[in-house]
């Protein structure tokens, strides 16, 4: 069976697109058969798996057009776990505009992943830093949220207005549940950032996940080197930081 995981929140530079890339990049190295989709304009996860300048159709064509289907990308990797990514270009931005106008425009992504997902157990979807129509689609398409957070008193507020939306989409998608907080870019050197894990932990108990991901410098240069942790020499501790994630994700669905 398919789990289809959108990774939101609506603030930015929490790690939604570093979470999607290795989350995924994980999964598969455990075996699963993951497909991941872009759907920030900015186009990060596309650029995460080197995609950025090999494609002609992306996730927008997809949206506008239900005759058109998702370009899926599969990438090999010398390690034999190949992933399939979804890529997406800044000419998304407009394609939520443009979608305003169009019947079902809520569906659009769902409609499109039901049509492919039997190929998949695992399929992950980076969205922007807004609840607009994008995030809309991404949570409608979704069985679960992972919700990505720094470690600070100002991250908060973001997921409680994530929550919020949440129960606005269940009216749209009443099977949709939260799968788990991610505590990204955690340095427990900072008191801050201990004392807001402590209270995360306490006002959301096991939804909050019991693996962290620490600040690493290793996982950004991977990124930027169209590259997933597992790939980046030096980034072992990362690596397998994540594969504790994927595992614990598992467990949960």
């Amino acid at each position: 069976m398919t789990t289809v995981i959108a990774v939101a929140n609506q603030k930015g530079g929490v790690g939604k697109t570093t979470t999607t890339a290795n989350l995924g990049a994980s999964l598969a190295a455990l075996g699963q058969r993951v497909l991941l989709i872009d759907l920030d304009p900015q186009g990060n996860l596309t650029s995460a798996y080197g995609l950025e300048r090999k494609v002609e159709i992306t996730v927008a064509e997809s949206l506008l057009d239900r005759n058109t289907p998702l370009p899926i990308h599969t990438i090999e990797s010398a390690d034999q776990h190949s992933i399939s990514v979804v890529p997406a270009t800044i000419g998304l931005a407009t394609t939520e505009a443009a979608l305003m106008t169009k019947l079902g425009r809520e569906q659009r992504l769902r409609d499109q992943i039901l049509a492919v997902a039997e190929q998949f157990d695992f399929i992950l979807i980076d969205t922007p830093p807004s609840l607009g129509l994008l995030t809309i689609n991404a949570l409608v398409a979704a069985d679960k949220v992972i919700i990505p957070t720094e470690a600070r008193f100002f991250s908060i507020q973001g997921l409680q207005m994530l929550e919020e939306s949440i129960s606005e989409i269940l009216y749209l998608n009443s099977s949709l549940k939260v799968l788990g907080i991610l505590l990204s870019k955690l340095d427990r050197r900072l008191r801050e950032e201990r004392a807001v894990s402590t209270y995360l932990r306490e006002k959301w108990g096991d939804t909050v996940f019991s693996t962290e991901i620490g600040t690493n410098s290793k996982i950004l240069e991977a990124g930027s080197a169209g590259a997933s942790v597992f790939r980046y020499s030096g980034a072992e501790k990362a690596a397998e930081a994540y594969l504790e994630l994927a595992r614990e994700v598992i467990s949960r669905v």
